[in-house]
């Protein structure tokens, strides 16, 4: 009896949590699924249409438009996250070492984790900005320290040079949470184990390849899955850096993309594009091919986890 009423308080307290989750996760994943599946679906008036199909999904793989949205992301997820991991863990490691000012060391690389994103990202754009016409419009920062004339970000710019940006800023916002929860972890290692790396005269480099990375491996390989999820949904800094302003605000240009960028330009259309495809539907289409790639990624990252982690 005392079990049973232990298991009746315990869904009473997932009730909640379970029915928010079914509301705002389950149901629109669902129904994502099926607007991308009815190749006619009318947003407007919220009915599926008469074909069930896979046409918005052909629509979307034949489109230019996303695949060069899903090169861009992709650049983005295995240039950011790596590097800025890695220059995480540097950062964390170097960090842990120095006892004076360590805290205030702490708090200037947390900073970007509490600053808008969108504000840091069009601090960027001001630095990498580029004078049209010599003389009248000052240079930006970056062009101007190095005495150069280069369109990083501004229109006609070219992939390599507002992308080379965009990873830039991208590698150093990431930066802040992954350096507090290092630390965390660096702090939670016994110190014994450096006690017997000195002992035997391991170099700093072994120390940090046979004990600092064995024993936060749980760690990184929650960095790494985080990140790459966070990273597919790239968005907000694109647009913040590489985006133009307009009369209806911040936009994108399309060889600009990524894929959260090209399901938001598809769900704001009504109507049908040329093969009688719903725009909206594309959008799902798109949304959905997003979901699936994640969950490739997730599991991929999991099971290399399985082998390489150490509890």
């Amino acid at each position: 009896m005392l079990e049973y009423k232990k298991d009746y308080k315990a869904w009473l307290y997932l009730a909640i949590p379970l029915i928010l989750l079914s509301i705002f996760t389950f149901f629109p994943l669902v129904k994502t699924i099926l607007i991308s599946l009815f190749s006619q679906f009318d947003n407007v008036h919220n009915t599926y249409g008469a074909f069930f199909d896979f046409e918005a999904y052909k629509a979307v793989l034949r489109d230019k438009i996303f695949l060069d949205a899903l090169l861009n992301t992709l650049i983005i997820v295995f240039i950011s996250v790596p590097a800025s991991t890695v220059l995480a863990l540097l950062i964390a490691v170097a960090l842990n070492s120095i006892k004076p000012l360590q805290r205030i060391f702490q708090t200037i690389f947390f900073i970007p984790y509490v600053t808008n994103v969108l504000a840091i990202g069009m601090v960027f754009s001001i630095m990498f900005s580029f004078a049209h016409t010599q003389g009248l419009v000052p240079m930006g920062l970056i062009n101007s320290i190095f005495g150069i004339n280069r369109n990083w970000v501004g229109t006609g710019a070219t992939r390599g040079s507002w992308m080379f940006v965009v990873l830039i800023y991208t590698i150093w916002n990431g930066l802040a949470f992954k350096i507090l929860v290092f630390i965390g972890g660096l702090q939670n290692i016994s110190k014994q184990y450096y006690d017997a790396a000195k002992i035997d005269s391991a170099t700093p480099t072994k120390t940090l390849f046979r004990i600092t990375v064995p024993l936060l491996s749980p760690i990184i390989s929650y960095i790494l899955i985080t990140s790459f999820i966070g990273a597919f949904k790239s968005y907000e800094a694109v647009l913040a850096v590489a985006g133009e302003t307009g009369g209806d605000g911040m936009r994108l240009d399309k060889e600009r993309f990524t894929l959260v960028a090209y399901v938001y330009d598809k769900i704001k259309l009504a109507g049908l594009d040329g093969n009688y495809v719903s725009y909206y539907s594309r959008g799902a289409a798109a949304a959905v091919i997003l979901f699936i790639i994640i969950l490739i990624f997730t599991f991929v990252n999991l099971q290399i986890s399985k082998r390489r982690v150490h509890y």
